[in-house]
């Protein structure tokens, strides 16, 4: 039986965001039906509604840090059951079979993994859909269980902005005594001063402004660096075990390197693109064994285990509650950094839309 949602969607790169039906496939032996309460807002949602990426198909409907309630379940669900607290982040299906896949890291499938948007189904070809709905259906191996403790609406950018941090922290050993950087005090950068700090690190913000030391103390941030200030930077020299970079848009580089400690390492998790306007200078990456890499999101377990972390240490993200009818004004202030630190709507609002 299907399921017929309202939901915004896009319907072209340049046409605001507005009400759209349509219906859900007919739910699967393994599939989660699920009421979708919460959606936060990620720059990825903005950049595809506006096919800043070159390969967006309309109508799209967003959304891909989801909060909501089972309400039904296939005959073959057996990690799940009606009226469980879930949630629903970046991917819903993977070939679950490659290398990358096996190792637990679905989001590196080596045949695609399925986005929650913006892909096509794996069984039956459809396009999938996002959050901005009132309802969902998701195959149970990528339905994430949200511990009690967990703030449902603070929960939300956990599925994307703070798995993107956590990831690498993980991957890269942070623990008591590492070092951190965190370039960029924004939605992803936030979480990530909030968990590096949990996990024990000492926590340092780089940012381009003045300004943001009393909140990126709050965050959880031992200290403030100023990146345009040469010497602030300098005195941070040979500091960092790894500095995770935000930053969505091209920029340079070059000024992170001599802060790295050897065999540091940077992470860029923010920007897609090439870097042209500044090449990097690789000679002080050669002599100290210094390493440019990159992180996408997380695996579902990953994801798991950084929601168990959220409740145990009482993290969830900064927000700002809105409705959906003011989401194309909320991508408005997004683009110009209005926000602290997360967008997330509240699905009754859709609801309530005649």
């Amino acid at each position: 039986m299907t399921i017929a949602v309202k939901s915004y969607a896009a319907t072209s790169p340049t046409s605001p965001l507005g009400l759209f039906h349509f219906v859900r496939r007919d739910p699967r032996p393994e599939d989660v039906v699920i009421e979708i309460l919460y959606a936060g807002v990620c720059h990825t949602d903005l950049h595809v509604a506006r096919n800043d990426w070159g390969w967006s198909q309309y109508p799209v409907v967003p959304g891909h840090e989801i909060i909501g309630r089972v309400t039904a379940v296939g005959d073959k669900v057996t990690r799940v059951k009606v009226g469980d607290r879930v949630g629903v982040g970046c991917m819903v299906d993977a070939c679950r079979d490659c290398g990358a896949c096996r190792k637990g890291w679905e989001q590196y499938c080596e045949k695609g993994s399925t986005s929650t948007y913006g892909s096509k189904d794996r069984v039956d070809g459809t396009p999938t859909q996002g959050g901005y709905s009132e309802q969902i259906v998701v195959t149970q191996d990528f339905v994430l269980e949200l511990p009690g403790k967990l703030d449902l609406a603070g929960a939300a950018p956990l599925l994307c902005a703070g798995v993107t941090m956590w990831s690498p922290l993980r991957h890269w050993k942070v623990a008591p005594g590492s070092r951190v950087g965190i370039v960029g005090l924004g939605g992803l950068g936030h979480m990530g001063l909030k968990l590096a700090k949990a996990l024990g690190a000492e926590v340092t913000l780089f940012s381009r402004s003045p300004g943001k030391e009393e909140d990126a103390r709050r965050l959880g941030a031992d200290r403030v660096v100023i990146s345009a200030d040469k010497a602030q930077m300098k005195s941070v020299a040979g500091r960092f075990d790894l500095i995770i970079d935000t930053v969505p848009y091209e920029h340079d580089l070059n000024p992170y390197i001599p802060a790295l400690a050897t065999g540091g390492t940077l992470v860029l998790v923010g920007y897609l693109g090439p870097l042209q306007q500044t090449p990097v200078r690789t000679s002080g990456m050669v002599v100290g064994r210094k390493a440019i890499a990159g992180s996408l999101i997380g695996g579902i377990a990953e994801t798991q285990e950084m929601l168990e972390f959220c409740a145990d240490k009482g993290i969830s993200a900064d927000i700002e509650m809105i409705n959906m009818q003011q989401i194309n004004e909320s991508y408005e202030r997004m683009l110009k950094s209005d926000v602290k630190y997360r967008f997330v709507i509240d699905i009754a609002s859709l609801r309530a839309q005649a």
